[in-house]
């Protein structure tokens, strides 16, 4: 189980859009170091997540999982939309409130991660990573993580533990 590095990075990326939203906020601004640090930042925390997922998948110990039942998960996704849309709000980067900003930004970071809500991850879907709430036969909720689309829940998957309650798909597609 890779439980608090998978919970960082899936964290981590979840919350890189914010990141590129500054960076095209200062890039129309002019603020052309600040747009390539927010830019880098951002697609640096995705690739170490993804980095994360594919080590996981090949490392992780194989156990059978059949689902009782399964829920698309990453459809809870309003407010993440709106911290991703406030950096669009600001009048001028070099006029941000950054003493309100990082602590917003970390607070939620980390509510997200220990609250077990990261489960929307719009670039990781972008790229072909589903979510899905699936129920265990004990009553026990977690997430998979998977590149399938899962329709049934009586199909058996192979997974392996990332986290406590979060299930990465070992077969791939």
């Amino acid at each position: 189980m890779l439980s608090a590095i998978a919970r960082i990075m899936l964290t981590a990326s979840a919350i890189a859009p914010i990141a590129f939203t500054y960076a095209w906020v200062a890039y129309t601004q002019d603020e052309k170091t600040v747009a390539v640090v927010a830019l880098l930042s951002g697609a640096t925390a995705v690739a170490a997540c993804i980095m994360v997922l594919r080590s996981a998948q090949k490392n992780l110990e194989r156990m059978s999982f059949k689902p009782k039942s399964i829920e698309a998960a990453d459809r809870e996704n309003i407010g993440f939309m709106v911290l991703y849309l406030l950096p669009l709000f600001t009048d001028k980067i070099n006029t941000l409130n950054w003493a309100l900003w990082v602590p917003t930004v970390l607070v939620f970071s980390v509510i997200t991660a220990f609250g077990y809500s990261y489960h929307f991850n719009p670039l990781l879907g972008i790229i072909g990573w589903h979510f899905y709430k699936v129920e265990s036969d004990e009553g026990v909720t977690y997430v998979v993580i998977t590149r399938k689309h899962l329709r049934a829940a009586s199909q058996v998957l192979t997974v392996g533990q990332l986290t406590e309650y979060i299930l990465i798909d070992l077969e791939g597609r």
